[in-house]
């Protein structure tokens, strides 16, 4: 009979640990949501072969261990059982999988002050991984700690990297921040344990300004394939890792369509529906079903400055959800604050057409040629300072959505 394993914690709903080991191996991995008071019967139970453990349970399964490795018991956290010769033994695949994060994003902890958002498991992998690179100084701050949300900012001047462990800022709650980064003076590196979404509120801040960071994705592969190696007791290489951050970065990417009214999103975003196979949000009908009115009714009626506070909602929701097309109306990029919402985790493209090409018809706000020309010299350099990639749609259909493919 196969072996079989899985991972263990209170909420797993959104984690990707599964599709993960399914491009690491041939077995069965199951996801196990437990109530705190049964993580020691599941334990001594037996039912896997072995398992993975995340928040918050990487503590909690050290009473029932029979042996725990040196590094896990250092660290004090284990997130990898595995059942040998009658005895449950436990390790820590996180230290290796953070130092890979870490190394992959160019992240450098010698020498340097380092900060530790949490205190749980995790962050005192983080504290060990640090204390292996040869990090100058260790602060952990944590709600009830001596360093707190409340006068962190007292030792932020000179704090050089931040590491995340906590799940503030996890989707569903994307955008919860606890943490200013402009009060960090000398700040060169972020890295966050979480990986949904893609970019938190706390990653944004780093890459608005020009800091080097790192979601916790290539950590959780990293440390699944380390974990893999304990459960078939083989040894693989780490080549395996980049392809599988990449197959999930894609396929957990939104595809998202920016540009003038009457350039072709809707159209283009159809064609990339049937092609891809992924279901198609139009923000704009969205915001029909949401009012119960067509666009240029909100526009007669409420006027544009309310139309914006509901299209701001609309992408605030959608924004959240991964694998989708996203088509926007033409004026999300006169809100900068929308950028984050689509960005979290999108790849964004700007559509552009030739003005002459765009279609006015049922357009609040392209009454004649004029007013459409106007609006496009307005709006270009924030298509440009929104997108990711610009997307030429002055020929056929097909093309523009071959761009959009090949830019993937």
């Amino acid at each position: 009979m196969s072996k079989k394993f899985g991972l263990i914690g209170k909420t797993l709903k959104h984690s990707f640990s599964k599709p993960i080991h399914a491009q690491l191996g041939d077995y069965p991995y199951e996801m196990i949501e437990l109530a705190p008071e049964k993580v020691g019967e599941f334990v001594k139970s037996g039912y896997l072969d072995g398992f993975n453990i995340t928040i918050p349970y990487k503590k909690d399964v050290i009473p029932y261990l029979d042996k725990i490795d040196e590094r896990a018991l250092a660290i004090g956290a284990v997130n990898t059982v595995v059942y040998r010769e009658g005895k449950i033994l436990g390790f820590n695949t996180d230290f290796d999988g953070m130092k890979y994060m870490l190394a992959r994003a160019g992240i450098t902890l010698e020498g340097k002050k380092v900060l530790i958002a949490g205190s749980g498991g995790t962050s005192n992998t983080a504290r060990a991984v640090a204390q292996s690179l040869g990090a100058k100084s260790i602060k952990v701050l944590s709600r009830s700690g001596e360093i707190n949300y409340e006068n962190y900012k007292e030792t932020a001047a000179d704090t050089q990297v931040v590491i995340n462990t906590t799940p503030v800022g996890m989707y569903p709650e994307n955008y919860t921040c606890k943490i200013d980064l402009s009060a960090f003076k000398e700040l060169s590196g972020v890295a966050d344990a979480v990986y949904n979404p893609a970019l938190t509120t706390l990653l944004y801040q780093a890459k608005m300004l020009g800091v080097p960071y790192s979601n916790g994705l290539p950590m959780l592969v990293a440390q699944a394939k380390y974990a893999m190696e304990l459960f078939l007791d083989i040894k693989v290489s780490d080549e395996v890792i980049e392809p599988i951050i990449n197959t999930l970065s894609k396929q957990y990417l939104n595809i998202v369509l920016v540009g003038m009214p009457g350039s072709g999103k809707s159209s283009i975003g159809k064609a990339l529906k049937e092609e891809l196979a992924l279901d198609l949000i139009d923000t704009d009908e969205e915001i029909v079903k949401r009012e119960g009115k067509s666009i240029p009714e909100i526009f007669k009626e409420n006027g544009e400055e309310y139309f914006r506070r509901v299209e701001s909602e609309v992408l605030r929701s959608v924004g959240v959800l991964t694998g989708k097309i996203i088509s926007t109306g033409g004026g999300v990029v006169k809100n900068f604050d929308n950028y984050f919402p689509l960005k979290q985790n999108g790849k964004i493209f700007w559509i552009d057409r030739d003005v002459d090409k765009l279609v006015t018809e049922g357009r609040p706000l392209s009454k004649d040629r004029e007013t459409v020309e106007k609006l496009y010299l307005e709006r270009k350099d924030m298509y440009a300072a929104f997108s990711d990639v610009k997307v030429d749609n002055n020929g056929e259909i097909s093309q523009a959505v071959k761009g959009v493919i090949n830019s993937l």
